[in-house]
């Protein structure tokens, strides 16, 4: 017998170690099966599970878990990623908190080593919190991107785009961070905004005849100026076009150029130009050939471009000195408050400077063509369909992408230089060595690149690279291309577009036919989660609270396409209610005898209760079915959620309950037969999405006689495939009759009050002859549910009776003796004005469009949902005036 509760802090421990134990993460080894895989997004391997995780890895395990259960070879691959320098930054930490030697200290080979030492320690955090949750990856092959394997798969990439001329070296501006000394992705800098200032600086033109003002929030940056713009249709200064200024304390004279950039409205109408350190400077220096002139170190601080009174200032003090000189010169015009965006390093928290260096480069362009193809073509879908238009924007504008990366930890760039600075590119030091002996005609001593390359490089391999590429393994035959990338918006760039472009370059096939971008969670009130804000959920900590499988069906449930889910714990709770009220049914049932019988067919079932709910059953396994083969997860856990509460436990459990605990032997042990199949089904359809409750179920009740999966587990168990042909519309028609009946009568008694000891009789007024012989078969069962006196057949609904229609039958209930009509008629009336005010006013605030253009996202949700809610309420309270008024 079932206990009475199911712990899920000893039962979910208890079967992920026997699911593990078993092997069966791994595909069935069945070459007649369809293979279907996942590769995981591989998580920073300094990571911690947070929310997003949660989400993303639950819905990859319940479409491994429902493909898996339809027979497919599922394989869910695992691993996690090196992340350059979130990982050196951590190992760095350390060292300084342990008074050990710096980085730069300890040497490139010792502090690499001690990084692997970490990783070996520490590296594995987050893989043993993705077990919590349940996910039931291949671990078996596991891979991080710096294993040997995808090491030989990034050198071997590198190589044939640097000689197929698709990866070169160039002088650009990049996302500098002075605190690691290392150029960074867009994904790693992070805006904020800050209080600021527009000081106004006069440039002196120098043939003395006057001064053209520009404004800057980086004085510091003057000092590396090489022009000043202004628009060419800006009548101001189309005199000046051509001459020049006197560059201040630089005393360097520097040309007004024309260009579209300015705009006439803003400021002065005339812009510093400083290619060296602004992304749009930078272009238009290309456009007008300006020099370059870096006027800082790697640190930030000013070299030796700027005169010797600057050289070696931090930045920030710089700016100091250079307003003071200005103001000194008599050329501060004015200083203007403002706020403003500056970029920071995400990882450092310091303010990241454009910067001129020389870095690796791939011509993302040139990949981006076929992947674009890809996409239009229908080779790769993404779902929703809307993330399309997101991912060819941005493919379509694409600008070359910085590959190399100042760091220690990482792939290190396969290159190695001659002392002429010849680059040799290969894929191991001997050959580059085979190649320089060639060059120079002698033996040379050669020194590799001591830059290593964006994590995303390697994570862009991803799919292929821990299939075993660039050798033709098997498991690279049988499982590429993968089938679904389940990931988030906010990596369509950096990761999702990086994969379609390699993995099409190198293997000539698309990485993924399908990619389902998962919605972001944010709090209960629908703002984002940040640590600052407070309001971030620890998922670790809802699932020591409320089990793995509760959260886990709030975030299914709720991860409906193109929308954010507003997480909070009430939710959670509800859905842990969900199974606690499935495990009760479940022990209800076993104590009432339902076993599976050996050979039992649903199609032969006679009684009209079973065969309504083996025609919802089914209804439901089919709805499930294609909602998940869609990834509808949200309406999948819809369709489980209405059946299993609603239809099976407070109605099919209900309604049998006189079968169940009768006299009719042959009806009692159909019931049971059936109960019991039913129940089969709603594990298994139940299974990927609450795994741990409904593998201790089917565990726990295989001694009812059902024969479970292969070894026993639910997890291995067949996925129902059920006919439309055990749909009865008959038995329906019959079952919907009397729940209707009972949930309008309820309806009726709580909507005017009707105190619940108040036992009036349920008037059958007008029916067909078939629905008078269901509700004369079924009286007794209605008027316990109902809890009225009795089911009496009459010809008129007679005064201070509430009549009401359900499935074309009108019934009635006579309730004038148990409530004052008068009085409930003043209540109703009153709520219902004091909802239409209520709705007037919301309504009032979303029909304003400024209210709507400038309140929050979260705000404006709000107040639709206030206004939905009172919509709602205000007609259930109309329909009960209805019926009062029906009553007389």
């Amino acid at each position: 017998m079932l206990d009475k509760t199911f712990d899920p802090k000893t039962a979910e421990p208890r079967l992920y170690q026997a699911w593990e134990q078993s092997g069966r993460f791994a595909p069935v080894d069945d070459p007649a099966a369809e293979p279907f895989s996942i590769v995981i997004p591989p998580p920073n391997v300094t990571g911690s599970l947070h929310i997003g995780h949660a989400l993303n890895n639950t819905l990859q395990d319940v479409l491994i878990r429902f493909e898996r259960m339809r027979g497919k070879a599922a394989l869910w691959l695992p691993g996690t990623d090196h992340a350059g320098i979130a990982t050196q930054m951590v190992v760095e930490r350390q060292l300084a908190e342990s008074g050990n030697q710096s980085r730069r200290d300890m040497g490139r080979e010792d502090f690499v080593a001690k990084v692997w030492e970490w990783k070996a320690k520490s590296g594995g955090t987050i893989v043993n919190q993705l077990r919590r949750l349940g996910a039931s990856c291949d671990w078996s092959r596991e891979r991080f991107t710096l294993d040997e394997g995808l090491s030989a798969a990034v050198r071997r990439v590198f190589v044939q785009l640097y000689k197929q001329k698709l990866i070169y070296r160039d002088k650009r501006l990049v996302n500098w961070d002075p605190h690691f000394q290392t150029a960074i992705s867009d994904l790693e800098v992070e805006q904020r905004e800050v209080d600021g200032h527009y000081w106004h600086f006069a440039y002196p033109l120098e043939d003395g005849s006057g001064e053209i003002v520009v404004a800057t929030t980086r004085p510091e940056t003057m000092l590396g100026d090489t022009a000043v713009a202004v628009h060419p249709s800006d009548e101001r200064y189309k005199a000046l076009v051509g001459k020049a200024v006197r560059l201040p304390i630089v005393n360097r004279p520097i040309p007004i150029i024309a260009d579209e950039y300015p705009d006439p409205e803003k400021g002065s109408g005339a812009v510093k130009i400083t290619p060296a350190h602004d992304f749009n400077d930078f272009a238009v220096g290309k456009r007008h050939s300006l020099p370059m002139i870096n006027v800082f170190d790697d640190f930030a601080r000013l070299n030796d471009n700027v005169p010797p009174e600057y050289r070696g200032l931090d930045r920030f003090a710089a700016r100091k000195k250079v307003v003071e000189a200005f103001e000194a010169l008599g050329l501060l015009r004015e200083i203007e408050k403002t706020k403003h965006t500056v970029p920071h390093g995400d990882r450092s928290g310091v303010v990241v400077e454009p910067y001129l260096t020389d870095q690796w480069y791939v011509a993302a362009d040139v990949l981006a063509k076929p992947a674009i193809a890809a996409v239009e073509n229908g080779d790769t879908v993404f779902v929703p369909r809307h993330w399309e238009k997101t991912y060819f924007e941005w493919m379509r504008n694409i600008q070359p992408w910085c590959v190399s990366r100042q760091l220690w930890w990482g792939h290190r760039i396969p290159a190695w230089y001659g002392p002429d600075g010849k680059a040799f590119v290969e894929e191991t030091e001997a050959e580059a060595r085979r190649q320089a002996e060639e060059h120079y005609g002698r033996p040379t001593e050669l020194k590799q690149d001591e830059d290593v390359l964006d994590t995303w490089f390697s994570s862009g391999l991803w799919p292929f690279s821990t299939l075993g590429w660039p050798d033709q393994t098997e498991d690279l035959r049988r499982f590429y291309p993968t089938h679904t990338l389940i990931t988030g918006f906010d990596i369509i760039f950096f990761w999702v577009a990086r994969m379609m472009m390699q993995g099409i370059h190198f293997t000539g096939e698309v990485p993924f036919k399908r990619v389902f971008i998962n919605a972001l969670v944010r709090d209960a009130e629908g703002k984002k989660m940040s640590k600052s804000k407070g309001n971030v959920m620890d998922p670790l900590e809802l699932v020591d609270d409320y089990g793995a499988d509760a959260l886990r069906f709030t975030l299914t449930a709720m991860s409906g396409q193109a929308r954010d889910i507003k997480l909070s714990r009430q939710r959670i709770e509800g859905y842990r209610n969900f199974g606690t009220k499935l495990w009760n049914a479940t022990r209800f049932c076993q104590m009432n005898g339902c076993a599976r019988a050996e050979g039992f067919d649903p199609a032969a079932v006679t009684a009209p209760l079973n065969r309504w709910i083996v025609g919802e059953t089914t209804r439901t396994a089919q709805a499930v079915t294609a909602a998940l083969a869609d990834c509808g997860f949200g309406e999948g856990s819809e369709h489980l959620y209405r059946f299993i509460w609603n239809q099976f436990c407070d109605w099919y459990v209900e309604l049998a309950k006189p079968l169940l605990q009768g006299d009719d032997a042959a009806a009692k042990a159909e019931t049971q037969a059936t109960t019991a199949w039913v129940l089969d089904v709603i594990l298994k359809l139940l299974h990927p999405v609450m795994p741990f409750i409904t593998e201790e179920l089917w565990l726990a009740t295989a001694d009812l006689g059902a024969k479970r999966g292969e070894g026993g587990y639910l997890m291995t168990a067949r996925w129902p495939d059920l006919p439309s042909s055990l749909i009865d519309a008959g038995a329906d028609a019959e079952i919907a009759l009397i729940i209707a009946a009972i949930t309008e009568g309820r309806s009726v008694r709580q909507g005017l009050n009707v105190p619940p000891s108040a036992q009036p009789a349920l008037l059958v007024v007008e029916t067909t002859a078939a629905q008078r012989a269901v509700l004369e078969a079924n009286a007794a069962l209605v008027q316990r549910l109902l809890r009225v006196s009795e089911v009496s057949f009459v010809d008129a609904v007679p005064a201070g009776a509430i009549p009401y229609v359900v499935e074309g039958a009108t019934l009635a209930l006579p309730v004038a003796e148990f409530i004052d009509i008068a009085a409930e008629r003043a209540r109703l009336t009153k709520e219902v004005a004091a909802l239409t005010g209520e709705i007037a006013k919301i309504s009032g605030k979303l029909d304003n469009a400024d209210f709507v253009s400038r309140a929050p996202e979260e705000v404006v949700d709000e107040n639709r949902e206030r206004l939905a809610d009172a919509q709602a309420a205000k007609a259930k309270l109309e329909e009960a005036l209805s019926r009062l008024g029906a009553a007389g």
